[in-house]
């Protein structure tokens, strides 16, 4: 097969592509479409032709399903249903449903993912702290199926579309509202270091600590995952320090809710012996006793938000211009923070 010329220099035809590989223009076409009945190299030789000549399927070709495509990392908390809820919302506005995925923990989903999204042909991909590697953005690109990435686990890159929240902002506003009420050993339960929106929570209640003129203590600083069990373990292990923090920094309210199990189990009251913010305000922050002092992330409209621009960008063709999106986090004050007891600002010694 001779080397095709560069896809900035040309851009090429079904035919021409077909003619390259090989092979004729209904198996370049069945490629396209995700069909299953094509064999494995012959795929790839196409799928690589496909990415050099940066073909682009133009949109009057791709019909599509009255379908988006919503894929998490993880789908099992109400983190999620708050995001679903969102995308819903504006789906059905626009008359069209919403399929589920998950990656199983992944950061990419598998290629098998990606070739029945082609099979299926919805109205965009919404990504929720996941990401694409090459290749599938490139397939993708290809069929013409625009994706959004919401809450990106990483540098999305400068090209990808992208929906979040103000993280770092959020976890100095967590961090500050303790210091102000006099707390001095403040502890963190961060999510996953490799999410760019724990580090961002976790930059935030560095910096807030550092403003104050507070030291940084790395002890202090336990890496979570974002779940329950994650807030009960590094919570136990944080409140059995001879000098333990009068104050902690969730992270999310998953964790903050695993934390308030830990101190219950160690006789500590919420908040007259510890303090507690968590990162989300889900529902669930509202029900729990005491009610939980948190950052609301407004997940439902960074949904809404996720879903509009995948849709506005498949009407669009000339979408080479990405699109960066913040959306403001705030600080709700509850009932588990107060000011530190009397001769706590320095941490208390636990007797068992």
């Amino acid at each position: 097969m001779k080397s095709p010329k560069p896809a900035e220099t040309q851009t090429a035809t079904l035919a021409e592509i077909a003619r390259e590989a090989g092979v004729s223009a209904p198996t370049v076409s069945k490629v396209l479409n995700g069909r299953a009945d094509v064999a494995p190299a012959t795929r790839t030789r196409v799928e690589e032709l496909l990415r050099t000549y940066g073909y682009r399927r133009r949109r009057a070709e791709a019909s599509r399903s009255p379908l988006i495509d919503l894929v998490f990392h993880e789908l099992e908390s109400a983190w999620a249903m708050e995001v679903i809820r969102g995308v819903e919302n504006v789906a059905r506005d626009a008359g069209l449903s919403v399929v589920l995925s998950e990656s199983a923990g992944r950061l990419t989903p598998g290629r098998s993912w990606a070739d029945q999204v082609a099979a299926r042909r919805p109205h965009g991909v919404i990504l929720v702290l996941s990401g694409l590697d090459e290749s599938q953005r490139a397939l993708l690109t290809s069929r013409s199926i625009p994706f959004v990435v919401m809450d990106p686990a990483g540098d999305p890159g400068a090209d990808v579309p992208s929906i979040g929240a103000t993280n770092w902002q959020g976890g100095l506003a967590a961090t500050r509202h303790l210091v102000e009420l006099g707390h001095t050993r403040i502890g963190a339960i961060s999510g996953p270091s490799r999410m760019m929106c724990s580090r961002a929570r976790v930059d935030g209640y560095r910096a807030a600590l550092e403003t104050a003129g507070l030291p940084v203590d790395q002890g202090l600083i336990k890496a979570g995952d974002f779940h329950h069990e994650a807030g009960y373990r590094l919570g136990l292990e944080l409140l059995r320090r001879p000098d333990r923090p009068t104050a902690v920094f969730a992270g999310n309210d998953l964790q903050a809710l695993g934390l308030y199990e830990a101190a219950r189990e160690l006789g500590l009251r919420i908040p007259e012996d510890l303090s507690v913010v968590g990162f989300d305000d889900l529902p669930v922050a509202r029900w729990v006793g005491p009610p939980l002092t948190t950052v609301r992330q407004p997940l439902t409209e960074m949904a809404e938000a996720a879903a509009r621009l995948v849709l506005d960008l498949g009407r669009d063709d000339d979408s080479s211009t990405a699109t960066r999106v913040e959306l403001a986090t705030s600080l709700v004050v509850r009932s588990s923070t107060a000011a530190p007891l009397p001769g706590d600002a320095v941490g208390r010694k636990l007797t068992y």
